[in-house]
Parts: C-alpha cells; sequence; structure tokens
C-alpha cells in the first residue's frame, strides 16, 4: 500500500492502542507525587478566576454538559434547472 495505511498503528503487534495496566500503573507513580502541586496549582487559577480552571473544575466534578446537534434536512436543488 503507497497511500501510508500501514502507519496506522493497528492490531497487529502491539505498535498502538491503549497502554497496557502496567503502563498506566508506572505513569500514576510517576505522576503521584506531583498530585498537591496540581491541585494547588488548579486552586490558585480558580481563585484568580481563570475560565480555563473554572470550566475545568465544573468538567471534571459534574460532567460535561451534552451537546446538541440540529440536523436540517436540505433539499436538493439541480444545478442546471429546466428551461422550458
Amino acid at each position: 500500500m503507497a497511500d501510508g495505511r500501514v502507519n496506522n498503528k493497528g492490531s497487529k503487534g502491539n505498535k498502538g492502542g491503549r497502554p497496557s495496566k502496567a503502563e498506566e500503573q508506572k505513569l500514576i507513580e510517576k505522576l503521584s507525587p506531583l498530585e498537591e502541586k496540581a491541585f494547588k496549582a488548579l486552586d490558585n487559577a480558580i481563585q484568580e478566576e481563570h475560565s480555563w480552571a473554572v470550566k475545568m473544575y465544573f468538567e471534571y466534578m459534574y460532567g460535561k454538559p451534552k451537546e446538541k446537534v440540529e440536523v436540517t434536512n436540505i433539499q436538493e436543488q439541480p444545478i442546471f434547472p429546466d428551461l422550458d
């Protein structure tokens, strides 16, 4: 294949996809010492009323609001109408 699909990290081997539980656990162990600093930084940003911090807090605390998608049905019109 010349279009590059072989580089999409499919199911062959262990090239892509979700990290293993062991890899996730290693990452959690690395990040755990920074937890207090991260919460303090978020607290400071909320105290300073940064909109991104307030938004992040509410999205993690209560979940993102459901998005409504409005679909309209557009009728096809001919490009060249019949000229009778």
